[in-house]
């Protein structure tokens, strides 16, 4: 008797084994990956719920900015868009008495929410002239985009320097009903 209580203690303790390990594999592995995926998305979430509520926090004055933004931008229409910022750019040149050289313009489509006015300025001057120049073009309000500044000298002093922008300004254009 004593062999097949055994055999029976071996096979009940076999059987555990196998069932634990089952559990193990099918239960609390697959649970145990779920628990942490599920504490990971709420804790995205968490994060996604914060960030609206400091969104909504800042409303009226993010509203302000970008009416403000809007405001600033160049006019939807292409003559009057390239006469604004022709204008611009000459009153800095008159401020800062900096002689331009060359402008160049283009439209460019980004997108159907907005365009660009594109143009490339060549300008001279003195130090004192030139830094006047960028000073008032990044002080403006008006919703340019400074993409590239080429100063370059002139004379082997370097009293003289010459100046390449490139500039973009933004137009937005009204959504289509």
């Amino acid at each position: 008797m004593k062999i097949k209580n055994r055999q029976e203690l071996l096979t009940i303790a076999a059987i555990v084994v196998a069932a634990l390990f089952a559990a193990d594999k099918l239960l609390i592995v697959p649970m145990g990956n779920f628990w942490s995926e599920r504490s990971k998305q709420i804790s995205t979430l968490r994060k996604k719920v914060e960030e609206g509520l400091q969104l909504i926090r800042r409303d009226d004055s993010l509203r302000s900015r970008w009416n403000q933004m809007r405001t600033n931008t160049l006019p939807n229409s292409e003559s009057l868009a390239e006469q604004q910022l022709l204008k611009a750019l000459d009153r800095w040149a008159q401020d800062s008495r900096i002689s331009m050289t060359s402008f160049g313009h283009q439209l460019k489509h980004d997108s159907d929410e907005f365009m660009t006015v594109q143009c490339r300025v060549e300008a001279s001057g003195t130090m004192e002239k030139v830094s006047k120049f960028l000073y008032d073009l990044e002080k403006d309000p008006m919703a340019l985009r400074l993409e590239t500044v080429e100063i370059s000298s002139r004379d082997n002093e370097g009293q003289q320097l010459s100046l390449g922008l490139q500039i973009s300004g933004l137009v937005l254009t009204p959504p289509a009903h």
